[in-house]
């Protein structure tokens, strides 16, 4: 069967009114949690994983597509509003969006943003669907000396690209993989690194790593830095009518497209992440557009294309995720989180041994792009009305909450602890510049690589030339020297542009690059 006949399918299971209302709710969540200021898609799925705990897997998967997209949302909201992205991927819709809603065009602003992510993430989608089956076949064929070599890809590349410092990165990404040693080992049945602690028999559990360092870890560094003073919210326009002029629409669609074009290549590939494909586009627009004179005082090319870019992005992302089982995000890595919470491995085998649930999960990314632009633009007011939460009560709900989802993990006070360990780790990393993403890949992809390492040893009788002796082995180890390569290239570029950004702008501080 095709896979235009498994995405029919696919839709008439995502169509059923509950899974319909549990995406309804996802996206609602999602956006919800990711308006909040500081606040990350990373650490908006991480905050609310434990909430599809209860659900069956298509549900659960489903609502975790909403959060998803939802959070990539969220975001810009708080950047165009509160000139505070929670992430680096929305430096640029800070920069252009916030000067807009400065000069009363907040609503303009928000509605290119939420437009521009349906168009960006519906192209992109499309894009999961022809691309992913055929990569997915492809790689059925791989061998272990092959899928180590893609696992030694994601190390390499997500510890050298994801934060500011290729050292940093891999340090981040060595303790990751520390953290996936211990437990007990799965040949000789011996425990490791467990200091003799019972709780500690059965390894630390991902889901409290993924919680302890985006939402413990992140609360504590960013009520750290954004503790002093009020915030400064500016109000937006109501009604339909203040959303988009004609000019508007004229000057935003080549940068939705553009934006979509830049984007979802990048995702698809370990090169940095969506900042990197949002400076790429922002600088894009800026050489390509005919109002020059207006980008840094708030053109709407500025915040169109940066937009479309970071969501094509995030599906771009799916893409490596779901037919390898190798994460190339933070956000990524908590998601693959969320599938091996129901015995699911991402990987090649998943489109033929469970292809009414990824053709499912697929369908609802469609459809919840549809629900993300019904719901945002007329809830514009009610988001308002979110960012202006206190902030001691929002990093108190936001603590509170996280600890109820680690005890919900596996009912353990000890849980609780191990939380509260990593969290104050998560912020200590981040206070000293050390991504945590890495840190999460590497416990993710660690015992895998352990586990293939060891099966292509056993099958070459411990002859350590079959890991590059492979030819989609030493094709992957060429690869991995362009991607490295290039990412560095890029990171360099970006860094530049930047620079020359913050000469003329004030760029927000509390950005978070890491993530």
């Amino acid at each position: 069967m095709d896979s235009w006949n498994l995405l029919m399918e696919g839709f008439a299971t995502a169509l059923q009114p509950q899974y319909l209302v549990f995406a309804f709710l996802g996206v609602l969540l999602g956006t919800a949690v990711g308006v909040l200021p500081g606040i990350g898609p990373a650490m908006t799925v991480a905050l609310l994983l434990p909430l599809t705990y209860t659900l069956e897997p298509a549900a659960a998967l489903i609502t975790f597509a909403g959060i998803y997209y939802g959070g990539m949302y969220g975001g810009s909201t708080t950047s165009i509003l509160l000139n505070t992205p929670g992430e680096s991927a929305s430096i640029v819709t800070a920069i252009e969006g916030n000067k807009m809603a400065k000069l009363g065009r907040g609503a303009a602003a928000l509605a290119t943003a939420a437009i521009g992510s349906f168009v960006a993430g519906s192209i992109a989608t499309l894009g999961l669907t022809l691309l992913a089956p055929v990569l997915a076949r492809f790689a059925v064929n791989l061998g272990p000396a092959d899928y180590v070599a893609l696992i030694v890809i994601a190390f390499v590349t997500v510890g050298a690209l994801l934060g500011s410092s290729v050292p940093r990165g891999m340090v981040s990404l060595g303790v990751g993989l520390f953290l996936g040693l211990i437990g007990t080992e799965v040949l000789s049945g011996q425990q490791r690194y467990t200091l003799g602690l019972l709780p500690l028999a059965d390894g630390i559990d991902v889901v409290l790593v993924a919680v302890g360092l985006f939402a413990v870890g992140e609360t504590l560094y960013v009520a750290a830095r954004l503790r002093h003073g009020p915030i400064a919210l500016i109000p937006v326009a109501r009604g339909w009518r203040s959303w988009m002029s004609r000019e508007d629409w004229k000057r935003s669609w080549k940068p939705w497209l553009r934006g979509t074009a830049i984007g979802f290549p990048i995702g698809t590939i370990p090169a940095g992440g969506a900042d990197v494909a949002t400076f790429l586009s922002y600088a894009a627009e800026r050489k390509l557009s005919r109002h020059k004179g207006e980008f840094g005082r708030g053109a709407i090319e500025g915040v169109a294309g940066p937009e479309a870019a970071n969501n094509a992005a995030a599906a771009g992302v799916l893409v490596p995720l779901l037919t390898l089982g190798l994460p190339t995000t933070a956000t990524a890595a908590i998601i693959i989180t969320a599938f091996q919470s129901y015995g699911i491995q991402p990987g090649p085998q998943l489109f033929s041994s469970q292809p009414g649930l990824v053709w499912a999960l697929v369908a609802s990314l469609y459809i919840g792009n549809v629900i993300l632009l019904v719901l945002n633009l007329p809830l514009v007011g009610m988001w308002v009305k979110l960012l202006q939460i206190p902030r001691p009560y929002l990093y108190a709900g936001i603590l509170l909450f996280a600890c109820f989802g680690a005890y919900a993990v596996n009912f353990s006070v000890v849980d609780i602890l191990i939380l509260l360990i990593i969290g104050v780790l998560g912020f200590f990393m981040r206070r000293y510049g050390y991504p945590v993403a890495p840190l999460v890949v590497g416990m993710i992809l660690g015992p895998m690589g352990e586990a293939q390492l060891r099966r292509a040893l056993q099958l070459s009788q411990g002859d350590l030339t079959t890991l590059v002796m492979h030819p989609f082995a030493a094709s992957a180890y060429g690869v991995l020297a362009l991607l490295i390569a290039g990412g560095l290239w890029l990171k360099r570029r970006q860094r530049r542009y930047e620079l020359a950004l913050t000469e003329s702008i004030a760029v927000p501080v509390s950005a978070d690059r890491e993530i």
